[in-house]
This record gives C-alpha cells, structure tokens and sequence, in this order.
C-alpha cells in the first residue's frame, strides 16, 4: 500500500465532528444573563473528556464554532480576538486544541466575517460619534437620515434585515485587513487549523481570494470551508478561493432519496456535481452533512428510523468530507419550532455522553466502523467515483484508486435484495465482517439484508482483525501530523515539535500494532506445537452460533449477575481452529439491551485475547506494557476497571 496520506491533504481524508458549543455546553443563551464568575467558565476541560469517544468513531477533525465573544447565539460578534466567556477564556480553549492535536484531531472554527454584533467595538464607535466616527464605512449603506427599531438615529444594512446583525462593508480594505489579522491572531494563539465562513454565499469574493493568499502562507494545509446553500459551488470551491463549501445540495437527497424510495436522486447529484467530464466541482471535496445546528435533525427527517445507517453509509463513502453533527450518533430528536434552534442545539452533559453512547451502543459502533473505514481505505478518500448498479432501491458504485477498489451497495427495500454488481475480477472482503466474495464473469453477487449496506474491498485490506491495529496506528499518524509550531523557523522548534507530536495515544497505538503483529506471526507455531485456545464464554455474549462448531465445552455453569441478562451461561471451552479469534469477533453480541458491549477473554499459550465485536485485542501474559496498553483501549471502548481482572493462570 502506497503512502497516499503523505499525497492527500488531511481534510480530503478527514471525518469531521460538528459542536455547536454555546448550545452543547448549555450556557445562557443572552449575554446579559451571564453573570462573570472570578475564576473562568471550565466548558473546555468538559470537551477534553469526549476525546476518548470522539476517539472511538474515528473522528480525525472537530469544527467547533461559534466561539468568538459575542451577545446570544454566537454569530454577533462582539470581540474577534476573545473566546467567549460563556465557554471560558482563550487560555482555555489553547489548552483544548492542544490537546486534541495530542488525539490526532484538528481543530477548525468559525468565522463570522459578513457581519459583526452591536456591541461591536467599531459599531458602539459609529453610534457615539455617527458621521464624525472613523468607523463610519466599516459598514454597509449607513444612511444617517434614516432610522431602526433600536433608534440608533441612522440605519444600515443588515444580514437577512435583522439588524443585531449590521453587515461589514468587506470593500473597505482596512475591514478586510483587520479580519485578516484575526485569522493570523487565531492561528498564532490556538493553533487551530482552519476556517469555517459563517454566510460564505454572501462574502465579498476578493475578501476571500486574499483570505485564500493568507491561507496558503500561514500554516501547511490550513483549511477553508464556507457555509453555501444554493448555487454553483465551484464559484467558491477552487484554487483562489476555497477549499470546500457544505454540500447541502446532497444533504436533501440523501434523506429524501431514502424517504420516496428513489435512489436516482442521489444518484443524479453526485453526476452532477462530481460526473467524469460533467461535474461541476472540479478542483476540491465538499463537506458532507446529515445534520448540523441549522437543520432539523435526521432522525425527524427520515420516514423509517432503518434508513439511517444507509444515509450515513452513503455520507461517508460517496466523494466528499463526511461529518457527524454532535448528538447525530445518539439518533437524538430535535425540529426547530417558534422560531427557536434550541432543539438541534441541546445541552449535553460528559456524564450524558457516557449514557447516551451505552443506550445507543449499536449505532455509534456502525459509525465507528465507518471511521475505520474512511481511516484504512485509501479509495474513499482519492478514489474515482463510478456508478455501478442503480434503481429505485438498490445502489451501488465503486471508489478507486490505482491500488484498490471499494465497491459500497445499498439496499433501501424492506426486504432482502440479491444484487449483482459490475466489478473488476479478483476477490474482494467484506470490510464490516471478513467475509469473501469471488467476481465472475465480471459482476460480484451479494444478498443485501433489507435497509442495509456492505462495503466490498479489493486490494490493500485483509480482514476485519485488521481494524484495531491499523486503525490505532492511522491515529497516532494524524497526532504526529497535528502538532505544528506555529511559526517555527529553526531546526531547534521543529525537532521540538516531533519530539512532542506523539504524545500517550502514539505509544498505546505503537504497542497494540506491536503485539498485533508479533501474535500474528507465532499463532500457527503455538497451534502446532500443541497449544489451544482456552478461556470462559459466555453463550448470552454472542449472536451467531457458528462460533459453537469451533470450540470443544468441557464444562458449563449458570452465573447470577446484576447485570443483563440477570443468568448467564458460562461455557468453559478451548479451541484448536487456528481463526477462533476472528471468529469470535464476529460472533459477539453489541446489543446494548443485552448486556451492553460484550467481550470475551481467553489465552493460547502466553498470548492472552480480549475479544470484541469486530475487534481482536492481545498481549503477551507478563509484558505490563502490552498489557496497559489492552487496558486503555478497553477504557476508551467503555469497559470498566472491575470488569478487566483477566484470568491469566
């Protein structure tokens, strides 16, 4: 395999976290019913503690915005160059960005550039002194004749005609020089990586071809993304402007093209707007969304809950930059009512984090599994795009690039579809289960389960026992990446900032892949020199009872627990089938009804197994540092500290 990640810039491969923190952190929605306290508000320190789950659904950027000082909502801005002390202080949130960067993820942020708030240094100005103030034409058409609902005595132009936000005059270049400042402000103070253009339809386009110039030159990869509705995206999206714009274009059709059973429609934008020959964008990947805090959210979209997983299947692998608004793994409800966001913008506690991922531990598993995806496979990130199948409720097209080709096929039916796919011969692997598939004839058969996916992988990927191990490993390579001295010109700063760039996470993900390896290669020796596979099994634990013809049961017991179910049958087994690892990682229950996240333990000879859905974890019995490194992994997968005494005698 290629190292494409080197050739591809990190937000073409990313998978994006959206916070609207004002809303998440649920502080008070207007500035004057926000009472200072001495010490600053610790909102940030309450995000570092959703790392270990942002973590875990494979999330490589976060956008967080607004966050600039402002009166309510967040987008009237009334300081460029604070954070807002509803969320607490800029010395706060650099600590937070560092320490994502430490997790391997980036951190990009918004920018309210059309328009300010009132409270607005330069507005208060205009409105003390009127025609005498030197920020006069820092705004557009003020017209001191006129009049508002605030009797300022003058009136001007506003976003929309809502007048708590006057529109910036983006002519004036000492306007456009002092937003430019901010943004080098931002990246010197924070370290934050990118940019998102709150209203970008309606920015001044030279004012973004020198935000363009400026973003070039201030930081490798520093990343442009612009909030656009309607139109022709590529009037934005291109090498003088910017980076990407969101796809809401693709946002509707991807949840009413489920709704009215009609995959074409998604089918038609995706020619549209990415076609061989005919796609409108030509030179970038847009930002993909399901949901975010200006929509209602999808589960109050969609016709049958069941389409969900499809929707985000298809988010994550048709081109473009996926994104998981935050709540959106939970399935959370909220429509916007009365003129109110509230509902898509809730308040979430860490502590509910914890319940919610626990309640709702089978989607946020299929999502996590989407992230490995888009972590492990090239092909989704700079592959072509090529349709392959398509009606009314079967989809299926391919991804490629020169190494690999990933084909993705939908089923959006009530029942199940047998598909027959236009491929390329060799054999591909079920990237979710391992299983094998044989193309001939030209075309890969497959049955699809009503309302589900399958991702078919060709070329640079072996079997799902791959994903714990290479998935951490593509982490500790994004926290390398991630640490940048802002700034630095010297050899000394550099070193600096590679010595730094690994951080705990590098050395948990260099020691599985580690014992990955080294297990991968003694297994057949232990196997043949006698050696079994030996451990307890719990029957409730697993969902496929296949994994029973792999194993002799010497004895079983019935355990009383306090758990669910409140019996459990203890099977005390061992096993001579050299793939009883992976099968049992596809045997595990992950129904949160029944017991939560399951996992089964066992040893062959002095390598000691902790088993998950889709994932196989080892250490060597008396190596405390694989050892740890098993145990941290299993607290980021929420297992506790009671339940990890492993029997190794």
């Amino acid at each position: 395999m290629s190292d494409w990640k080197n050739s591809c810039p990190w937000y073409e491969r990313a998978v994006f976290y959206h916070i609207y923190p004002l809303g998440m952190c649920g502080v008070p929605k207007r500035r004057e019913d926000f009472q200072p306290k001495e010490a600053p508000e610790r909102h940030f320190e309450e995000m570092e503690e959703l790392l270990p789950h942002l973590k875990r659904l494979g999330i490589t950027a976060l956008y967080i915005g607004p966050l600039f000082e402002s009166e309510g909502h967040g987008y009237e801005t009334a300081d460029y160059y604070k954070v807002d002390a509803r969320l607490g202080d800029n010395r706060g949130f650099r600590h937070f960005v560092d320490r994502c960067h430490e997790a391997g993820i980036r951190v990009v942020v918004d920018g309210v550039f059309n328009h300010s708030g009132r409270s607005f240094f330069a507005f208060q100005d205009l409105k003390q002194k009127r025609e005498g103030s030197a920020y006069r034409d820092w705004y557009c058409n003020v017209n001191f004749g006129g009049n508002n609902e605030f009797n300022d005595g003058f009136s001007y132009e506003a976003w929309h005609g809502y007048n708590i936000l006057p529109r910036l005059n983006l002519w004036n270049p000492a306007v456009r020089g002092y937003l430019l400042d901010a943004v080098r402000f931002w990246c010197r103070e924070f370290d934050i990586d990118g940019i998102r253009l709150d209203c970008a339809d309606v920015l001044h386009f030279d004012f973004m071809k020198e935000l363009r110039a400026l973003a070039n030159g201030i930081k490798p990869d520093f990343w442009l993304m612009g909030e656009v509705i309607h139109g022709d995206y590529s009037r934005w999206v291109n090498r003088d402007t910017l980076h990407s714009v969101t796809n809401y274009e693709l946002h509707k059709g991807l949840y009413s093209g489920h709704n009215d059973h009609n995959y074409f429609e998604i089918a038609h934008t995706i020619r549209r707007l990415f076609g061989q020959g005919g796609g409108i964008v030509r030179e970038g990947r847009l930002y993909t969304f399901v949901e975010n805090h200006d929509v209602n959210r999808l589960i109050d979209k969609v016709s049958l809950p069941e389409h969900m997983k499809n929707i985000y299947l298809l988010s994550y692998t048709l081109p473009g930059i996926p994104s998981v608004y935050y709540g959106g793994e939970f399935r959370l409800h909220g429509v916007q009512a009365h003129g109110s966001d509230d509902a898509i913008r809730p308040a979430i506690s860490p502590e509910q984090y914890r319940e919610l991922t626990e309640k709702e531990s089978s989607f946020v598993d299929y999502l996590a599994m989407l992230g490995r995806a888009k972590a492990l496979l090239p092909a989704l990130s700079t592959g072509s795009y090529e349709e392959r199948l398509l009606t009314n409720r079967q989809y299926a097209f391919a991804r490629c690039c020169p190494e690999q080709a990933v084909l993705i096929a939908a089923n959006n039916d009530e029942a199940e579809a047998r598909v027959s796919i236009r491929a390329e011969a060799g054999e591909y692997v079920d990237f979710e289960t391992g299983e094998r598939y044989s193309c001939e004839n030209g075309s890969l058969a497959a049955v699809l389960p009503p309302h589900s996916g399958k991702l078919f992988v060709r070329g640079g990927f072996e079997s799902s026992q791959a994903w714990n191990a290479a998935g951490d490993a593509a982490a500790a390579e994004e926290s390398k990446a991630g640490r940048h001295a802002y700034g630095a010109e010297n050899g000394e700063e550099a070193e600096a900032a590679e010595q730094n760039a690994g951080g705990p996470e590098s050395t948990v993900s260099q020691l599985l892949a580690a014992a990955a390896r080294h297990e991968a290669e003694t297994r057949a020796q232990r196997l043949a020199s006698g050696q079994k596979f030996e451990g307890v099994l719990i029957k409730e634990s697993i969902e496929d009872e296949s994994i029973l013809d792999k194993m002799t049961v010497h004895r079983a017991e019935l355990w009383k627990t306090e758990r669910k179910p409140r019996y459990w049958t203890a099977l005390h087994f061992s096993s001579e089938a050299a793939d009883f690892p992976e099968a049992a990682a596809r045997a595990m229950m992950e129904d949160p009804a029944r017991g939560g996240s399951w996992f089964v333990d066992f040893r062959c000879g002095n390598i000691k197994y902790i088993v998950f859905r889709g994932c196989v974890l080892s250490y060597t019995i008396g190596s405390e540092t694989e050892k740890q490194a098993v145990r941290e992994s299993c607290l980021a997968r929420g297992v506790k500290e009671e339940e990890m005494n492993w029997a190794e005698a």
